[in-house]
């Protein structure tokens, strides 16, 4: 490898490190969901939003159903550096890399006969953003991101006899990915210099499911959401370069930037245990030692393909919950859910700042007339302490060294579902 793809090596890996970092598999979909911290994901099959959770479920409703659902998510991940940080970096810690976020969701399903369903959902289940103050310690490894998957889902379901049912659906996923970095000149004088990336693509998988009732009240579901791959491309643009990089980077080559949206399996329990009480239960898994593979290939006859491995691993997922109906108008829900963490200790970084994941939610739904169903729930996710140390001395980016202090995030969401 030449000196000027040295340089290339140096720069660009600043960048698909930054995608996994942003890029968060979330079951929030502003639905009751939320209150339930995903609990009876897979079993519940109780509105439209089955259509994802578990296309067999849309087999159990009755009529035509819309819900629609709003969310605002907010988060705290500030970074303390340590004193193994460069000292060149600075000490700043960046701020709240995680603001508000708003999110928007919409299912509908339609009856064709009796047992079999159609189904259409708009949502959003892949995605965060990070954004830091420009001078921050990590400013070489990410200043700003942006990675969020919408899909697309048309469904399909059908009661194969009284007691199974099955599912698909086809997952269209339009991607949008952006990435700032900032860019050391190695000369103070001039400050640093920028880094831009931005693309859209669109990915396509399957979601496919069962759901087993063998008695009124008691029901297992089993889904399977396939990978997805979403292959960004751009042509980075630089800003305040110094002579020396703009010399070896006036002439940016296009940059490939493919990833993997996880696949996952997810199964459920949902049991009745009196008129007024039910309790659920899942147990999930997702392949994200597939999504920490991301290939950066420069497009010139004279350049080298680069591959960052990331480390990631597969994790675990596990949820209980309950709902409580009041009376015939009002039904309270709560649950708790642990998700292992996709990185280790070791492999962590700034721009990949995740660990193991507890959530708790609670919810309520009301009744308003036969029609419509109102509901509003909450959720809040513990993430704790996330230790720190990229990077090394000497390079253009440094080492930083440090923790994510009482990391958590909160989900505010409100839903209706109209049956007619």
């Amino acid at each position: 490898m030449n000196a000027m793809h040295r340089v290339w090596a140096a720069v660009l890996m600043a960048v698909p490190t930054m995608v996994q970092g942003a890029g968060v598999e979330l079951y929030e979909l502003a639905t009751p969901d939320v209150g339930l911290a995903s609990a009876g994901y897979a079993a519940r099959a109780q509105d439209a939003s089955t259509l994802f959770k578990n296309p067999a479920g849309m087999s159990r409703l009755q009529g035509a159903q819309f819900q629609g659902g709003l969310q605002l998510t907010y988060g705290n991940a500030r970074f303390s550096p340590n004193q193994d940080t460069s000292p060149s970096l600075g000490s700043e810690d960046g701020g709240n890399a995680i603001g508000a976020i708003p999110a928007l969701s919409g299912f509908y399903v339609h009856p064709l006969g009796e047992r079999v369903r159609v189904g259409f959902g708009t949502f959003s289940y892949f995605g965060l953003a990070q954004k830091y103050d420009s001078d921050w310690v990590g400013r070489y490894f990410i200043q700003e991101g942006a990675l969020v998957g919408v899909s697309l889902m048309p469904s399909l379901s059908v009661q194969v006899n009284e007691w199974l049912s099955v599912g698909a659906g086809l997952n269209a996923m339009a991607g949008y990915f952006k990435t700032q970095v900032a860019v050391n000149n190695l000369e103070p004088a001039l400050g640093d210099g920028q880094l831009e990336v931005q693309d859209t693509a669109w990915g396509f998988g399957a979601n496919v499911g069962l759901l087993v009732e063998p008695r009124q009240g008691t029901r297992f579901g089993l889904t399977y959401l396939s990978a997805v791959d979403l292959d960004f491309s751009d042509r980075p643009s630089f800003q305040n370069l110094g002579p020396g990089l703009g010399a070896v980077l006036g002439n940016p080559r296009t940059l490939d930037v493919g990833m993997t949206v996880p696949q996952g399996v997810m199964f459920g329990v949902f049991q009745e245990v009196s008129e007024k009480w039910a309790v659920m239960l899942d147990v999930g898994w997702q392949n994200w030692n597939r999504f920490g593979k991301v290939d950066v290939g420069v497009q010139s006859s004279a350049s080298s393909d680069l591959t960052v491995d990331a480390n990631y691993q597969d994790t675990w997922h596990v949820a209980v919950g309950a709902q409580y109906r009041l009376s015939e108008k009002w039904r309270f829900s709560g649950g708790f859910a642990y998700d292992s963490s996709a990185v280790s200790d070791e492999n962590r970084s700034v721009t990949t700042p995740m660990g193991e994941a507890y959530r708790f939610g609670v919810g309520a739904e009301w009744q308003l007339n036969q029609a419509i169903n109102l509901g509003a729930s909450y959720e809040f996710l513990w993430a704790g302490d996330m230790a720190v140390d990229q990077g090394s001395e000497p390079s253009l980016r440094g080492r930083v060294a440090g923790s994510y202090e009482n990391s958590w995030f909160s989900f505010m969401a409100i839903h209706m579902t109209w049956k007619f």
